[in-house]
């Protein structure tokens, strides 16, 4: 159920990508699609849906032009799933970032779309700051083991006979330099931030953003955990300077969901927090949307109980607008649904809903992840509400203007 504080408004919405045999999408909600610009869109393009790739089943990552609906190729690639693609973004004006695999090693390209020329990365990259000087690497063969859907398979691990390695965590990537330092280790956060369930069970870093100005980066801690009979994770959220220093933990409460930086010292972020009576906590679950103020103890709710429960949510590149979705499970029309919040008058929009083909495993489902335009007036989306020929979702890329509503 939607809060009577949701108006329901339409916007215009139309599909940017060919309407041909093929699947398209961006990734995840946390990076510009659009160019510098405004004009142009990146895109993955794929040849088959509904199931987890098998490694060597290439990535093609092209250019669409939103006004035209067409798909111009620029690379393939081995390092690529469903929910982030394979973290392709623009790194300039000119150039194009995303992650591959040479040698047996995953790596990071950057090609210049004017001259063909290539860079090749020591390590493939999970974030960059603005200012293109700086990327967070992961291990992404941990990350595709114990997160499907978010990692990549096929290469080996060297850490799969360790909890919680000492030599992996967060690397740090200077761009220029192409040289990579373990900045944090998973070890290291399990013995400063310690769960009796935590040290026999593997633990991974996910979810890793730099804030605006690229001096400190926010991250999950998740370790392996049983519920039902099914492997489930519980997540610590910190965040920490850009070198590894000053490491802050900001919600420690069980779990922490979708987030993005609003600005260098705020984060809007779909989290548990206990609920409080009298300043002391009580064992009542609240799950909303909360915005964190780093390295304090100020926390507020944001839009409480306006939108069925967890999405992937993002502030307007002006600060004063959020995005979010939510997911089609439990939804009686099995659809998700894109919702706008303003953070000043507190009034949230309901500007679209898209059926999710339910034949769509988990780990490769796709959700609508929106994202900002530069100019905060357009939203571009994945989503296969769109059935082909045999009654299965398509997945394709969408536009939505709403410059109505923002201003």
């Amino acid at each position: 159920m939607l809060s009577d504080k949701v108006i329901k408004k339409d916007v215009p919405i139309k599909a940017v990508t060919p309407d041909d045999k093929y699947h398209y999408f961006f990734g995840y909600f946390d990076k510009f699609q659009f160019d510098p610009s405004d004009k142009l869109l990146l895109g993955n393009r794929i040849e088959f849906a509904a199931r987890q790739p098998r490694f060597g089943e290439k990535n093609t990552v092209g250019i669409i032009d939103p006004e035209k609906a067409t798909f111009e190729p620029l690379a393939q690639t081995l390092a690529w799933n469903w929910q982030q693609g394979s973290m392709l973004q623009w790194f300039s004006k000119d150039e194009v970032i995303f992650n591959d695999v040479e040698d047996g090693q995953y790596v990071a390209r950057i090609l210049n779309i004017q001259n063909g020329k290539v860079r090749t990365l020591c390590r493939p990259i999970y974030c960059l700051t603005n200012d293109r000087k700086y990327a967070i690497s992961v291990n992404f063969a941990r990350l595709g083991r114990e997160r499907p859907g978010y990692g990549y398979d096929g290469l080996e691990d060297p850490t799969l006979d360790y909890a919680h390695p000492e030599d992996d965590g967060v690397f740090i990537v200077d761009i220029e330099k192409n040289t990579a330092e373990l900045v944090i280790s998973v070890d290291q956060i399990v013995r400063a931030y310690p769960r009796d369930n935590m040290w026999d069970t593997p633990s991974w870093f996910n979810h890793l953003l730099f804030n605006p100005s690229g001096t400190r980066f926010a991250f999950f801690h998740r370790w392996r955990t049983w519920k039902n009979n099914v492997r489930w994770h519980i997540t610590h959220m910190f965040t920490a300077n850009r070198d590894g220093s000053d490491i802050y933990p900001l919600n420690l409460e069980d779990m922490s969901s979708h987030y993005a930086w609003i600005n260098d010292k705020e984060i809007i972020n779909f989290s548990n927090r206990f609920k409080r009576v009298r300043g002391n906590r009580t064992g009542e679950r609240n799950w909303q949307y909360y915005r964190y103020t780093d390295q304090t103890d100020k926390v507020e709710v944001v839009a409480e109980d306006y939108f069925p429960g967890d999405g992937h949510c993002i502030a307007s590149p002006n600060q004063q607008w959020m995005v979010t979705d939510s997911y089609p499970y439990g939804d009686a029309d099995s659809s998700r649904r894109l919702f706008l919040y303003n953070f000043a008058t507190q009034q949230g929009y309901h500007i679209g809903t898209f059926w999710a083909d339910p034949q769509y495993p988990i780990p490769t489902r796709c959700d609508l992840h929106s994202r900002w335009s530069h100019d905060g007036k357009r939203l571009t989306f994945d989503s296969i509400h769109e059935k082909d020929a045999n009654g299965m979702g398509r997945r394709r890329i969408y536009l939505a203007d709403v410059s109505s509503i923002v201003g």
